[in-house]
């Protein structure tokens, strides 16, 4: 009697139930593909790219950072608060290299990043609006910046795009339960 009460509450399946097998619990997560285009210009260089979370009503927390972070010396930071949006939100506050955020600068192409619930910088996240930003700035080039907006916890998952036109292409956020 105890096990079809806890089958009922669970919606685990008979034949699971009895072989003392759970379920499996699907992770909530943000999965990112950020473009960054293939640029014709005469001094190319990769972009410094900052990928961080606001809260509605909240602060910010960083999730990524790309930048040139193997200089002698640490000199890559000081070229960070050029990707200023981040720089005022987050990042003048933080040191370098940040464990489990810091990347090195990407080249053109699209880059998948995926962080889970409870893990690593995307941490625990209470329920509410978010935006995801994005935001690359270049040496000799200019400067982007997207936002993606959701809602967290997913209610079931969803997907935000956004698209550049000049230092960032295409960027996709999927929400997932």
């Amino acid at each position: 009697m105890h096990v079809r009460h806890h089958l009922v509450l669970t919606g685990l399946p008979l034949v699971a139930a009895a072989a003392g097998i759970a379920a499996p619990v699907q992770a909530q997560t943000l999965e990112l593909s950020i473009t960054i285009p293939r640029l014709s210009v005469a001094e190319y260089h990769k972009p410094y790219v900052a990928v961080w979370l606001e809260k509605e009503g909240g602060g910010a927390r960083t999730l990524a950072v790309w930048y040139d972070h193997d200089m002698k010396n640490g000199e890559g930071t000081k070229w960070l608060r050029d990707v200023r949006q981040w720089w005022r939100a987050s990042g003048r506050s933080m040191s370098f290299p940040a464990d489990g955020v810091t990347g090195a600068t990407r080249a053109p192409g699209t880059h998948k990043l995926s962080f889970t619930a409870g893990k690593g910088p995307l941490g625990q996240l209470g329920p509410g609006k978010y935006t995801l930003v994005v935001e690359a700035a270049r040496e000799v080039g200019g400067r982007e910046l997207l936002r993606l907006p959701f809602a967290w916890p997913p209610a079931g998952g969803g997907t935000a795009r956004a698209a550049g036109t000049s230092e960032l292409g295409a960027v996709t956020l999927t929400v997932r339960r």
